[in-house]
């Protein structure tokens, strides 16, 4: 694909305004809950959309669009689950967890919140939950900056291994220097940038085709099955898809922005902005997707995943083609910010200070965890070498990895008194050993995708585990009740 200076021009804009934006975050990082959790800071706006980009990822503008321009509207069955599952976390996980991350000691990590919710000294749980932190992000990080470097690679016609040092260098510059300001902000103004692109788009492209009604019947002269949502859909398969929800529970990168928003009260116009966006931006996905089905009926693109590059290309002029082809950087580098945050903490709060330097320093911590943002990207560029290798494998149940080993653990953990220690390292161990050998199977019901057993599984484990133990120390019980006596006046409110 051949890119214009205007195109190239504005591309290059964005970058430098996302390391501005780092730089002026690093500025106001004076210490470790302001470098893992903005010291609590983040308002409705910047926690909605922050939690949304960082979510989305490339899947959002590449991924969606090509599945319905293969496959027609059987592909919103997966938008469904993750709508709803959104919204359920925002509905009844996000106050709860802001509280109760609070009143547990002041948990600033998901690991550092289960340790603290059940009074953990042994420090496993920590560990654990860090394990399954760093093994999953790390391969999720590469599969990241593969994304990037391929789009790189095809839209200027860079060198694969350049592109992919080259896009983790931004990355990581902001990252490294801001933490979590930097990333959150970052993401606030790539939310903006892909919601503007997801909207535009479509509607370009649609007014292109004659209208709604003439895509539609174009659409339908091709194959009527394009407009089919039930078309190659399976009992499994409609499930499997609607699964994905699940997965909102249990991802850290997602939850942290609940536990850095600075107030119970901007919640629910978190709430709001945040679904807003993340409907609007699916239904966009969809119909570029849709769109492009009529529009390349002539000429079939031989990647189905280009087809939101291909129309900002072909209907936009070069200086708006190069803001809507980085709203593909937006979501690929909202992501892979947000993953090397959470791993850096695992490293430097839950690894570094809990096991080998109980006494250190807020600033050492935070060197740590900077030069853990570091060595992980490397990590993860060097496992990216490749980009047929067999890592991205991976992505597939990164999301069912964290949803099944977390989403049951945190939602217990919020709403059931009776919960152990044990309880919930079983519940982590299980989910996530259920999603690994699950995916590993195939044929009948092993077809399911492995989150929903993975989370079944791991919920039976908890509670299973907790009711054959010992009740939780009286501490514990006590530390519950009145984190339950905030929360409700909290609502009261």
């Amino acid at each position: 694909m051949n890119i214009s200076a205007p195109t190239l021009t504005s591309i290059i804009f964005y970058l430098v305004v996302m390391w501005i934006i780092g730089y002026i975050a690093a500025k106001m990082t004076k210490n470790l809950n302001d470098y893992v959790l903005g010291g609590r800071r983040l308002s409705a706006g910047v926690a909605a959309l922050s939690a949304g980009s960082s979510d989305m990822s490339g899947w959002l503008m590449l991924g969606l669009p090509g599945a319905v321009y293969l496959s027609g509207v059987g592909s919103i069955w997966m938008p469904i689950g993750l709508a709803i599952g959104a919204y359920l976390n925002w509905q009844f996980i996000a106050k709860p967890l802001r509280v109760y991350t609070t009143v547990a000691n002041d948990s600033i990590t998901i690991p550092d919140y289960f340790e603290n919710r059940f009074h953990d000294s042994s420090k496993i749980l920590r560990v654990i939950s860090a394990i399954v932190i760093l093994v999953f992000f790390t391969f999720y990080t590469s599969s990241s900056l593969v994304g990037g470097a391929i789009l790189l690679e095809e839209s200027f016609g860079m060198n694969y291994i350049l592109a992919l040092w080259i896009g983790a260098a931004v990355i990581v510059s902001y990252t490294f220097f801001g933490g979590f300001l930097a990333a959150s902000w970052t993401d606030f103004f790539q939310g903006i940038l892909m919601f503007l692109a997801l909207i535009v788009i479509p509607i370009v492209a649609i007014n292109e085709l004659g209208g709604w009604h003439d895509t539609v019947q174009k659409i339908g002269s091709i194959d009527t099955s394009f407009l089919n949502v039930y078309s190659g859909a399976t009992t499994v398969g409609v499930i499997s898809l609607l699964a994905w929800g699940l997965g909102y529970f249990g991802q850290p990168h997602i939850i942290v922005r609940f536990m850095g928003i600075k107030s119970t009260k901007e919640i629910p116009k978190a709430r709001l902005i945040g679904m807003v966006w993340m409907i609007a931006s699916l239904f966009g996905a969809i119909f570029i997707g849709f769109a492009g089905i009529a529009y390349f009926a002539d000429t079939p693109l031989e990647n189905s995943e280009t087809v939101f590059i291909m129309f900002s290309q072909i209907l936009f002029n070069p200086w708006v083609a190069g803001f809507l082809l980085a709203a593909i950087l937006s979501a690929i580098m909202s992501t892979v910010d947000s993953q090397l945050l959470v791993s850096s903490s695992a490293l430097a709060q839950d690894f570094y200070k809990s096991i080998f330097r109980r006494n250190a320093s807020q600033k050492e911590e935070m060197i740590v965890g900077r030069i853990a943002v570091l060595g992980i990207a490397i990590i993860a560029i060097l496992l990216g070498y490749n980009p047929e290798s067999k890592v991205l494998d991976l992505v597939s149940y990164a999301w069912a990895g964290f949803g099944a080993a977390f989403g049951p653990v945190v939602i217990l953990s919020l709403f059931w008194s009776r919960m152990t220690r044990n309880g919930a390292l079983a519940g982590i161990i299980i989910g996530a050993l259920t999603v690994i050998v699950w995916a590993k199977l195939s044929g009948g019901l092993f077809d399911l995708y492995e989150l929903a057993p993975g989370f079944l599984f791991g919920t039976l484990a908890i509670i299973i585990v907790s009711l054959i133990g010992k009740a939780p120390a009286k501490k514990v019980q006590e530390e519950y009740s009145l984190y339950r006596s905030k929360l409700k006046q909290e609502q009261t409110i």
